[in-house]
């Protein structure tokens, strides 16, 4: 019998705005698009996005899910993310370093234009 091993997640965060999700997932965040894909030009956009190993699915599709998920990312360089964010001056968000939950754990949390939140934790347990 084989061995039952899940190997990565993907979110499929629901958006509603290409120029908006363009200005906080590329431009904010410093992801790269490494695919979009629509039926038709008339037609919902489903796209990936990408930075280091972190890979997420942004999609305009209404079965795609709700907005207002929360998306848990562990992560080192934390405090160099945080730095580079805060020197974008990003007219919507401000996002500062907390102590996490567990001992030793800090978070950063973003919320994108769609009221999804992503949750960068750095230490502690995972």
């Amino acid at each position: 019998m084989a061995t039952i091993q899940f190997h990565t997640v993907t979110p499929i965060l629901r958006i509603f705005s290409i120029p908006k999700a363009d200005e906080f997932y590329l431009d904010y965040l410093g992801f790269t698009t490494d695919w979009s894909h629509r039926f038709s030009p008339d037609l919902p956009l489903y796209r990936q996005v990408s930075r280091g190993g972190l890979v997420l699915h942004l999609s305009e599709h209404h079965g795609d899910g709700s907005p207002g998920v929360h998306v848990r990312v562990t992560m080192t360089g934390l405090e160099a993310f945080h730095a580079e964010l805060e020197g974008k001056k990003y007219g919507y968000l401000r996002p500062g370093i907390e102590e996490g939950h567990a001992e030793g754990a800090r978070e950063m949390a973003v919320m994108d234009p769609f009221g999804n939140r992503i949750t960068f934790c750095e230490g502690g347990e995972s």
